[in-house]
Formats: structure tokens, C-alpha cells, sequence
């Protein structure tokens, strides 16, 4: 597709330009969110956005599958959900033979508007099927669409009826992404551009191959020893009562990151270096996707909590 290593690294660089420009038709501000969301799917992570009702998450995932070229489908998590409303299920037809109806997770992006929701064996299907990228129905097995991203929403303000995601499940998801309130400015052009009738129509500006190509030239990005050292080590901190951590874990941490977040840490750092058009990433790429990757995966004490302190104050006092 190119000539080189570094052709197709400028190539990725004009690229996200071209879709962030693309984005930018529908979606007003919001420029890290996109950053971020853009970054998971080209390091083939998922992403668990959190934010009040109304702050247009379901069109941010709907254009950013739409410049992507790729097929959408969006879940509306209930409590009375089944795996099977999922995954598909198994009807006999008219010949008397089991035939399989694939669910909505058969698309490229799929939209899980608030997964704690639905009781943890409906969670789990879902998850399972981002972890392995495949699903298990009597006993066949289904590949998924390659490229597959899941972007799962939850809702911080109702918490009656919902199932919180354990720990475990939420570390399956790259990032954890904080949507806040538009500024006035851009207030003010949403509600211009969404109740004048005009209509922004989003084109594709990758192809699924093309992708598939730059997820793989990612993980190809060499790293110095330096960035895999402070990436490691940065994760050794959150973890209270090892030799490796900071006081300030010992005091307010209860339960650290593991392994992943490290490897997170590295893949993230490599696509937001090429996305800045450099060839290789160094540490200030690592602090940069920090704090979405280690915001989930750390759990706070009592102490933290009486005193106020959030987790970002943690991430922020480690970094």
C-alpha cells in the first residue's frame, strides 16, 4: 500500500487530520474526546464514555464509524436484555434445520448506550465478545467483522437499578473517557447548526483495508527503553504495598493497575506519537494517555474519599 514504514506513518498523520476535519462537520468541540476515541481504534482498544444524557455521545460514535467507512450498530442496554439480544440467537426454519440470526454485535462499531444497565450475564456476552472477537453458539463459533470497536456509554448521575461493571470487566477497556458540557461558545453553534434544517452529510476517509493496515503499523512503531521503563514503572506506583510504590498509593490506593495497563500505556503512547507525525514516542505520549487508562483500572479507599481526593488528583500526583 506504501513504499514504507515511514510513507505510510506521514500517510496516517494527513489522515487523522482528514477525519478529525470530517468529524468536525457534525460534532462541535469535543476534540479530545475524538482524539481519544480515534486513538483506541488504531491501537484495536475500547472505550467506555461517561457522561450526562445529552451530550450527543451516540452521533459522536454514528460519525466517527460514518468517516471511517465502517458499519454501525447501536444497543440500548435495558434490564430485561438477553445475551441472545445480542449475540443472536438460533431459529429453526422452514426445513426444519437450526439456522443462526446474527445480532446487532455483527457490525464494525457498535454504540453500548448504558451497559450498567443490564444484569452482568448480558454484560458479559457483550465483553466476551470484545475480548476474543468471536462468540460460541451451540457449540459453532462466529468470527466478528474485522475492524471491531466497542465504545460503551454509562450514565454517572441515575445509579438506582444499574449493575456496575466489576474491576475485571472494566479492564478490558482501553480508555475511560470523561464527556463534560460544551463550552458556551460551542453551545451556542450546536444549537445553531442542529434547529436550522440543514443537514451535514459525513464521508468516508479510510477504507476498512486501509484501517486494518495502520492498526498493524502501530504495533510496529519501535520504542526506546526509556519509554517502556517509565511506562512500567508509572504503573509499578499505583500499586499500594509493593516495593515499587509511591506513598501517595499506600495512603489512597486500595487496588493498583496490572499488566494491561502497562501495554495500554505503550500502544497508546505509539499511536498518539504518529498522530503528532513523529516516528517514535516518547514519554510525554505516555503521560498523555495516562490518565484515561489508569482513571478505571485504580480503585480508591476510604481515606481518598474522606478527604476529596478524586482519581485524577492520584494519576496526576503519580505522573
Amino acid at each position: 500500500m506504501y513504499n514504507s514504514d515511514k510513507e505510510a506513518a506521514d500517510a496516517l498523520k494527513q489522515k487523522y487530520q482528514d477525519l478529525k476535519k470530517e468529524i468536525g462537520k457534525v460534532i462541535v468541540g469535543q476534540e479530545e474526546i475524538i482524539h481519544q476515541t480515534l486513538l483506541a481504534i488504531f491501537s484495536q482498544g475500547h472505550v467506555l464514555l461517561v457522561g450526562v444524557p445529552g451530550l450527543a455521545k451516540t452521533l459522536l460514535v454514528n460519525t466517527i464509524g460514518k468517516a471511517l467507512g465502517l458499519s454501525f450498530s447501536r444497543i440500548q442496554f435495558t434490564p430485561d436484555l438477553m445475551p441472545s439480544d445480542i449475540i443472536g440467537t438460533e431459529i429453526l426454519d422452514e426445513s426444519r434445520h437450526f439456522k443462526f440470526i446474527k445480532g446487532p454485535v455483527f457490525a464494525q462499531v457498535i454504540l453500548a448506550d448504558e451497559i450498567n444497565r443490564t444484569p452482568p450475564k448480558t454484560q458479559a456476552a457483550l465483553l466476551e465478545a470484545m475480548q476474543e472477537k468471536r462468540i460460541t453458539v451451540s457449540g459453532q463459533t462466529h468470527q466478528l467483522l474485522e475492524p471491531f470497536f466497542v465504545l460503551a456509554t454509562q450514565n454517572p448521575i441515575e445509579q438506582e437499578g444499574t449493575y456496575p461493571l466489576p474491576e475485571a470487566q472494566l479492564d478490558r477497556f482501553m480508555f475511560n473517557l470523561w464527556l463534560d458540557y460544551p463550552a458556551f461558545e460551542e453551545e451556542i453553534l450546536v444549537v445553531k447548526n442542529t434547529t436550522s434544517g440543514t443537514i451535514q452529510q459525513v464521508h468516508p476517509v479510510m477504507s476498512e483495508k486501509e484501517i486494518k493496515y495502520f492498526q498493524q503499523l502501530v504495533r510496529k512503531v519501535p520504542v526506546a527503553e526509556n519509554v517502556y521503563d517509565y511506562a512500567v514503572k508509572l504503573v509499578g506506583k499505583t500499586r499500594p504495598n509493593t516495593p515499587s510504590a509511591h506513598e501517595f498509593s499506600n495512603k489512597y490506593i486500595s487496588w493498583g493497575a496490572g499488566p494491561r495497563a502497562s501495554q495500554y500505556l505503550i500502544i497508546g503512547a505509539k499511536a498518539n506519537a504518529l498522530f503528532n507525525g513523529k516516528y517514535s514516542p516518547d514519554i510525554a505520549d505516555v503521560k498523555a494517555v495516562a490518565l484515561p487508562i489508569l482513571r478505571h483500572r485504580l480503585v480508591r479507599n476510604y481515606t481518598a474519599e474522606a478527604e476529596g481526593i478524586s482519581m485524577e488528583d492520584i494519576i496526576r500526583k503519580l505522573l
